[in-house]
C-alpha cells in the first residue's frame, strides 16, 4: 500500500468580516495584535466576532498517483482548501501534512511577477520550488514548446492575455518536476485544444506518480480525469470515494434543494462572484408565450430569460447559460455573442435577455441551469450556480409517448426519400 502523500487533518479556516490584514509599520502590526488581544478577553458572544468558517473540520488522505476531484456548490470552500494546500494561506485550526513539492494552478497570473517576462518567471517560479538552475535549463524547452508561445516567451507577463498566462502557468507547474499539482476552475479560460492538451499532460503526471487535485464545475471532466472525488458542502466534508458514486451524491443534492425563491429573484448568498460592474438579478424559465413552468414535452420550445443589472457606464456585458442534466454533465452551454451584439450596459440600467431554445432537444429528464455574466477577456461579473430546475416528460410536443430512444438529446431532423 502507498504511503499518503498529503495529510489533511481535521482543518478549519475561518474569515473575520470587514478585518483588514494589512499592516503598513510595524507600530501597526503591533497595535493591531494588541486589540486583537483585547477583544479576545471582552469576548462573550462567539457572534460578535462575525466570523464566516469557510472550512470546517475537514480530513481525509492522498496517496501518490492518485488524481482526485473537489467538487461542490459555489462557497462550499474549494479554493480555498486548494489555497491552504499550496501554502497560500495558513488554516485556522487542524494541522496539514504534505510530502513533495507542490505546483499550484489557481488563479490567472498567480505566482507570476509582471515586470518580468515569460522566461524569467520560469526561472523565479523554479527557484521558489527549490530547483536548481541547472534542474530548470533541463526542462526550460519542453516548458517554452508546451506553451506554445515561445514568440512572446521574452516579453513581460503583464502584457500577456489571460490564456498566455493559463499557457505559461500550467506548463510550469506541470513540468518543474513537482509531486503534487492542484489546478482549480482557471483552465476554463483556454481554448479548448488547448484544455485537452493539459488533460492529456495531467493524465500522463499520474501514470508517473504524480499527485493531481483537480476542482472543477465540469462533472463530466471530473467523472473522466479522477478516479476519486470529494463533496464540499457548507465548508465540510459531505462525501468521499468513488468519483462516480460521489457525483451522484452531489447531483442529488442538487436537485433536492431549491435555490431559488418563487419571485424568481437570486439570493446573494448564491453567488460566485459579487463586482462593482454588473449582477444577475433574477432569473426564470419560460415557454414562448411567457408563461413561466418547470415542466415540458420533447421539442417543446422554451427559454431562460435573465434580468441583468449594470453598475457602470458603457460596461460591455455578456451573459451565458449552461444546462446539466442529472448526472452532472453539461448538455448545453450558450453566450450571447453566439448570434447578436454584445450588449452596452449603462449605471444603474436594467437589461433583461432570453436565450431562446426552439426546440428544446433535451431527451426526458431533469436538468439544472446556471446562468452568468462577464466582459471583456472573459473577467466574471457575476455566477449563480444551479438556480434553476425543469423536466423533459416522456412524450413529444406532438403528443406520441417517448419511444425510448438512447443519446442525450434528440432533435427533429428532416427525413425524405432520395
Amino acid at each position: 500500500m502507498s504511503e499518503a502523500i498529503i495529510k489533511v487533518d481535521r482543518i478549519s479556516k475561518s474569515y473575520r468580516i470587514g478585518e483588514t490584514m494589512r499592516h503598513d509599520t510595524l507600530r501597526d502590526l503591533l497595535s493591531d495584535s494588541f486589540s486583537g488581544l483585547l477583544r479576545k478577553q471582552k469576548k462573550k458572544n462567539p457572534a460578535q466576532d462575525n466570523l464566516v468558517w469557510a472550512l470546517k473540520d475537514v480530513s481525509f488522505e492522498l496517496k501518490r498517483s492518485e488524481v482526485v476531484g473537489i467538487i461542490g456548490r459555489n462557497g462550499a470552500g474549494k479554493s480555498t482548501l486548494l489555497k491552504i494546500l499550496s501554502r497560500i494561506t495558513e488554516p485556522t485550526k487542524g494541522r496539514v501534512e504534505i510530502c513533495g513539492r507542490i505546483g499550484s494552478l489557481l488563479e490567472v497570473g498567480t505566482g507570476f511577477h509582471p515586470e518580468l517576462t515569460g522566461r524569467e518567471n520560469i526561472y523565479m517560479n523554479g527557484a521558489v520550488l527549490g530547483m536548481s538552475k541547472r534542474e530548470i535549463d533541463r526542462k526550460l524547452d519542453e516548458i517554452i514548446a508546451f506553451t506554445e508561445i515561445s514568440k512572446f516567451i521574452d516579453t513581460p507577463v503583464k502584457r500577456y492575455s489571460s490564456g498566455m498566462y493559463v499557457r505559461l502557468t500550467f506548463a510550469v507547474a506541470a513540468y518543474l518536476e513537482t509531486e503534487i499539482l492542484l489546478v482549480d476552475e482557471v483552465l476554463a479560460v483556454g481554448d479548448l485544444a488547448f484544455q485537452k492538451k493539459c488533460l492529456g499532460k495531467m493524465d500522463d503526471m499520474a501514470k508517473l506518480g504524480r499527485t493531481v487535485i483537480f476542482v472543477s464545475h465540469n462533472m463530466g471532466l471530473v467523472r473522466y480525469l479522477c478516479e476519486k472525488a470529494i463533496f464540499l458542502e457548507k465548508g465540510r466534508v459531505e462525501a468521499i470515494g468513488n468519483s462516480g458514486e460521489i457525483i451522484g451524491k452531489y447531483m442529488k443534492n442538487v436537485l433536492t434543494q431549491e435555490n431559488i425563491n418563487n419571485s424568481g429573484l437570486i439570493a446573494s448568498d448564491k453567488k460566485r462572484v459579487k463586482t462593482s460592474s454588473a449582477s444577475v438579478i433574477s432569473a426564470s424559465i419560460e415557454a414562448l408565450d411567457g408563461k413561466s413552468s418547470r415542466q415540458f414535452d420533447i421539442w417543446e420550445p422554451l427559454r431562460v430569460v435573465i434580468d441583468i443589472e449594470s453598475f457602470h457606464q458603457d460596461l460591455t456585458i455578456i451573459p451565458w447559460v449552461f444546462i446539466y442534466n442529472s448526472f452532472g454533465d453539461t448538455v448545453l452551454t450558450s453566450f450571447y455573442y453566439d448570434n447578436a451584439e454584445k450588449i452596452k450596459g449603462n449605471q444603474g440600467s436594467r437589461i433583461k435577455c432570453a436565450l431562446i431554445i426552439d426546440p428544446n432537444f433535451l431527451m426526458p429528464g431533469r436538468y439544472t441551469i446556471s446562468v452568468g455574466i462577464f466582459g471583456p477577456l472573459k473577467v466574471i461579473y457575476d455566477w449563480s450556480e444551479h438556480i434553476l430546475s425543469f423536466e423533459i416528460g416522456n412524450s413529444f410536443l406532438s403528443g406520441r409517448q417517448f419511444d425510448g430512444r438512447p443519446g442525450m438529446t434528440s432533435f427533429p431532423y428532416k427525413w425524405e426519400v432520395v
